[in-house]
This record gives C-alpha cells, sequence and structure tokens, in this order.
C-alpha cells in the first residue's frame, strides 16, 4: 500500500490552514502531520516532523516565506517546498524559486489543481500557477538577451549532450512526457537525466534547472 503524502502547512491564518488541511484530509493520499502560524516554527516542524511536501506562505511575521525556504531546503533536503501564496509578484516568484522552491501556487487555484499538484511535487515535480509562467518569461526578458555567455569552467559544462539538450525543454517548460515524447526515449529515462541535471548543478528542482538554462545562455529568450 502506498504511503500518504505528509503535508506541513506554514501560513499566518489560521482558517486558512484550517481550510486546506480539511481539504486535504478528504484524500486518502495526503496526512496533514502539522501546521505554523510563521516561518521560523515552520522550520522548526519541517526538521521535526520530516514532511514530504511544506506548503509555505511567502509574507508572514518574522522570517518571510522566501527566507524559510532557503532553510528549510538546506536543513531537510529531503522535503520539497511549495509556496503557496496571493502573490503576482514576479520577482518574489523568481527570488523563492532561486531559494529552493518546487512550486509556486497563488491562492485563488481550482481545489483539483492543489490536489494535483502536491502529488507532482511529492513525485519529483515542479509546479506553477499557469498565469505566473508567462511573468517568468517576461521577467528573463527584461534583463539582457541572449542571457550569460558561458563560461568555460562553469557547472554546466558537465552536461553531457543529451542532457544538454533535456536541460533546454526544460527551460521552455516540457513535462517529462513532452521531453521524452520529442526525443523518442521512455518517460524514465527522462526522469534519470533530470536527476543528473540537479545534482551536477547542485540545483534542487526542475524549474530551477530551467532558471539556470535562460540565465547561462543554454537556451535563447527568444525560443522560450
Amino acid at each position: 500500500m502506498t504511503q500518504p503524502i505528509r503535508v506541513l502547512i506554514v501560513d499566518d491564518h489560521t482558517l486558512f490552514r484550517s481550510g486546506i488541511k480539511a481539504l486535504l484530509l478528504r484524500h486518502k493520499n495526503f496526512e496533514v502531520v502539522g501546521e505554523a502560524g510563521d516561518g521560523l516554527e515552520g522550520l522548526k516542524r519541517a526538521k521535526s516532523l520530516q514532511p514530504n511536501v511544506v506548503l509555505l506562505d511567502l509574507h508572514m511575521p518574522g522570517i518571510t516565506g522566501r527566507e524559510a525556504v532557503q532553510l528549510i531546503v538546506e536543513e531537510v533536503p529531503e522535503t520539497r517546498v511549495v509556496m503557496l501564496t496571493v502573490s503576482e509578484d514576479a520577482e518574489d516568484l523568481v527570488d523563492c524559486l532561486r531559494a529552493g522552491a518546487s512550486g509556486y501556487l497563488l491562492k485563488n487555484i481550482e481545489t483539483d489543481y492543489l490536489i494535483d499538484a502536491i502529488q507532482r511535487v511529492a513525485n519529483g515535480e515542479s509546479i506553477m500557477s499557469p498565469q505566473m509562467t508567462g511573468k517568468l518569461v517576461r521577467e528573463f526578458r527584461t534583463q539582457p538577451k541572449g542571457g550569460a555567455a558561458p563560461q568555460p569552467g562553469e557547472e554546466h559544462e558537465k552536461l553531457s549532450p543529451r542532457e544538454k539538450e533535456i536541460i533546454t525543454h526544460l527551460a521552455r517548460g516540457a513535462s517529462n512526457k513532452e521531453v521524452a515524447r520529442a526525443l523518442g526515449v521512455a518517460e524514465s529515462t527522462v526522469k534519470i537525466h533530470v536527476q543528473s541535471i540537479l545534482k551536477k548543478l547542485n540545483l534542487t528542482s526542475r524549474v530551477q534547472a530551467a532558471v539556470y538554462a535562460v540565465e547561462h545562455g543554454l537556451v535563447p529568450k527568444e525560443e522560450l
């Protein structure tokens, strides 16, 4: 029998936490292992409870969600963090992804989308509210065209030709299934390559890999 996905909810609004908890408990695939009302308490509970997924608000008293996600990723590396916020600011999005978040969801998403997103993150994928994808691309397009030119000795030189090919697909937002279809390989093969890419680049999510690919000129911004 498959073990339920262990979820920790970190948000300073008690009513919102209660609503998310009630929603998740209606599904046998989830177990809400704890709650926290601020980032510091969230970090403490993540360390003690070792959840599979943390749902983390961005703007809270004390340390911010952006600071909390970085600390959680560093100190509880097996736990994946999803930002669940009202902020549609592109800078908040990019900051959180760079800090190690595996997803960025807006609080106005549909219930089914949230359920599916948590399951996908627990399975190693990265997710984002659809309306934030365009903002991420536009944020990159405001930077100098073509991204930074690759420099000798940079980490991406460790990537194999196939891994470089796959990371360009990740930068365009392709799922493992879509990458597999495009390259004519098995989806399981793509998953193995993605894990290798993350390890070689010292990253924690495929979204971070996408950001890395654009910033280091591995894929032209005009192709995004």
